[in-house]
């Protein structure tokens, strides 16, 4: 018979979040457990997977703070964001107006974070890591957490914390429903090189039948972030590195020059998630079990590092780490955070992506106003910017 893991903190989900959710709690006297189904190699050296992360200036502070600032190194400035509608005239456009870094946040590759996140627990041995452990039964009473593992382990813990995906299924064995807004497509990231640089800007494209993306990067090189119907993306992860480049070229109007594919093209579903709550009897929710954001922001890993943040100062602060007032805190906190640009990321890409007659005229309405209205585009940049 295997003995039982006991922990203060049950942590499932090694990915960025759980890792940062653990180092936020290092220091603190708190035994944690970090379980993760996938093997070691595998977070320990994250491959490559086109995801660029916009980083805000508090996420960057966190970073830091977490002892994974390495990562910002192979970042790139983002100076400014454009917003364009087809063929219309008029740009949103956002920066960093006032100020002093110049920059409305720092382009990060995802496999950067995941790795120096990984590096950072390693060091300061702030958790224990099991990896290649699925959970196969989770339950909680008012004295503590069990979860059972597919190798049989038992695991015994105070609070379980659930930081794994969108599609959870330990967030749905504690109960727990979300929100799932499935837009019918797919993303496509590709870096690409182009003739003609970027300036450190962002552009957002909603043409007609297509959102184009282009991430700035160092040089003139870009991450192109295609959303179309999933066939057609299927289509052009087949296609070859020439035509892709051709593609991608007509795509945007030649508007940076001829493009030439530098890197692995990755899909992935376009599907947000919103639980309905965060928080259960000595259980929590993190990361995109939570709040699964669409990238058209580039901001879901933002959520993430701020809801590790809001529950470890709530455990820090209380006498039980999964004191019921504390986790109600926590809960209170991250949905004020997090609702609003949710809710106003998913409406945008709804109506940017409606080709009907009526969402082109009201589309084409907000951005006339939202050009000549700086005090919304500066409270814009400022929520993008997350400077505290």
């Amino acid at each position: 018979m295997q003995a039982m893991l006991e922990y203060d903190i049950a942590v499932i989900g090694a990915g960025p979040v759980g890792l940062a959710f653990a180092q936020a709690l290092r220091g603190s006297g708190l035994h944690v457990g970090l379980f993760e189904r996938a093997p070691e190699a595998a977070i320990a050296n994250p491959a490559f997977d086109g995801r660029e992360i916009a980083l805000t200036h508090h996420s960057q502070k966190l970073m830091r703070d977490y002892g994974a600032g390495a990562a910002l190194e192979d970042g790139a400035p983002l100076r400014e964001a454009r917003v364009l509608d087809g063929g219309s005239p008029f740009a949103l456009r956002f920066n960093a107006e006032g100020d002093k870094a110049g920059a409305l946040g720092l382009l990060v590759p995802n496999h950067r974070i995941r790795q120096e996140l990984f590096n950072a627990v390693r060091a300061d041995a702030s958790a224990e890591l099991h990896t290649g452990a699925e959970v196969t039964a989770l339950s909680t009473d008012p004295r503590e957490g069990r979860m059972t593992l597919a190798d049989g382990r038992e695991v015994r813990a105070r609070l379980i914390v659930a930081a794994d995906t969108r599609f959870s299924e330990n967030r749905r064995r504690m109960g727990i429903g979300a929100r799932m807004l499935d837009f019918g497509s797919s993303m496509m990231v590709a870096r690409v090189a182009h003739e003609k640089p970027h300036q450190a800007i962002a552009t957002e494209w909603f043409g007609h039948g297509q959102t184009v993306a282009m991430l700035p990067l160092a040089g003139d090189v870009s991450s192109f972030v295609l959303t179309l119907p999933t066939p057609r993306i299927t289509q052009l992860m087949e296609a070859t590195p020439e035509e892709f480049a051709a593609d991608a070229t007509r795509r945007t109007q030649s508007r940076w020059g001829a493009m030439e594919l530098v890197a692995t093209r990755h899909a992935y579903p376009l599907v947000a998630a919103y639980a309905h709550r965060f928080v259960g009897r000595r259980f929590a929710l993190l990361g995109d079990a939570a709040v699964g954001m669409h990238p058209v922001t580039a901001h879901g890993f933002n959520f993430g590092l701020a809801g590790a943040e809001r529950l470890a100062s709530e455990i820090r602060a209380a006498r039980d780490v999964a004191d019921t007032a504390a986790l109600l805190r926590f809960e209170s906190r991250h949905r004020r955070g997090t609702f609003p640009l949710f809710t106003a990321t998913n409406t945008i890409a709804k109506l940017y992506t409606d080709d009907r007659a009526p969402a082109r005229l009201l589309r084409g309405a907000a951005m006339r106003l939202g050009a000549v209205l700086k005090p919304v585009r500066q409270a814009v940049a400022a929520q993008l910017m997350d400077v505290r």
